[in-house]
């Protein structure tokens, strides 16, 4: 056989078992990896490069030498579920870096962190004053999670409204120009309802890359050709717009009828549909 084909199999081979082995090893991102994973890692790639060129190795020795590299992790990882003592000494610690404000210097020492290592962490964070900070702390894989302080937490949707409607993941409704039926299901929508919608906005099926309808029902579109101006959906616009029109009807019922009792009524419904508006109006102005 020659030494080219050789090669060429052996490293095919070699590739379909490394595909195998990372399949075992699970998903976890390559800035997730322990200090230890990312060594068992570059010592396997090492190994399966050296058996495709090297033709003095057997490949029952190279395999053999793969395999221990390879269910080493497995087994510490499965162990690491069960015992938690085992996880912290093969995984390691979180570390509280700052608290409460403050700087634990004691801590940033045992961590080999400098001071400028911390500040650039922090900037990192979009923070620029160890004062702001309430708490950080350095998990294993060397990330700095952040928690501000409550006065310097940016402001959110449940700050304002304190039951804010629930928003849930939009939902992909057509890709590569073809429909996706079990989205449409899911959201309690129909092809029907999907083409009246690309009518309205003059779009064939086959011109759209990728249309999503989030939890307004409004449809968004991306289209292959960029150059085409597709319009912004105006659900929640024209929502905002009927009830602001049915409180003026009101007002204005209120100003036409003789009787007291009905003047009553569209005065009160006129009310509570100005405090409905107020409290719906920055949701659907975004």
């Amino acid at each position: 056989m020659p030494v080219w084909l050789e090669v060429a199999i052996r490293s095919f081979c070699i590739l379909i078992g490394l595909f195998i082995i990372t399949r075992i090893l699970g998903k976890k991102p390559l800035a997730k990896l322990s200090f230890f994973e990312y060594i068992v890692g570059i010592t396997v790639g090492d190994i399966a490069g050296t058996m495709s060129v090297d033709l003095g190795i057997s490949l029952q020795e190279g395999i053999t030498s793969i395999l221990i590299w390879s269910l080493i992790p497995v087994l510490a990882a499965r162990i690491s579920l069960r015992n938690k003592k085992f996880r912290d000494f093969v995984e390691g610690n979180s570390t509280v870096l700052i608290k409460n404000g403050k700087i634990l210097e004691e801590n940033l020492k045992r961590e080999k962190y400098t001071a400028d290592e911390l500040l650039e962490q922090l900037r990192k964070k979009d923070v620029f004053r160890v004062a702001d900070v309430e708490f950080a702390i350095l998990e294993p894989n060397g990330d700095l999670n952040v928690l501000l302080k409550r006065e310097k937490q940016p402001l959110t949707v449940g700050d304002v409204f304190p039951n804010p409607p629930q928003e849930k993941e939009p939902q992909t409704v057509i890709m590569d120009g073809v429909i996706l039926d079990e989205p449409l299901s899911t959201l309690g929508l129909g092809r029907g309802w999907l083409k009246e919608q690309l009518d309205k906005q003059g779009v064939a099926v086959e011109n759209v890359f990728l249309a999503q309808v989030d939890s307004y029902g409004q449809l968004t579109i991306d289209l292959y050709d960029d150059k085409i101006q597709v319009a912004e959906p105006q659900e929640k616009k024209l929502l905002l717009a009927a009830m602001k029109k049915v409180q003026a009807d009101f007002e204005l019922y209120a100003l036409q009828t003789d009787s007291k009792e009905a003047k009553a009524l569209y005065e009160t419904n006129a009310v509570k549909m100005t405090e409905l508006i107020q409290k719906v109006e920055p949701l659907l102005r975004n």
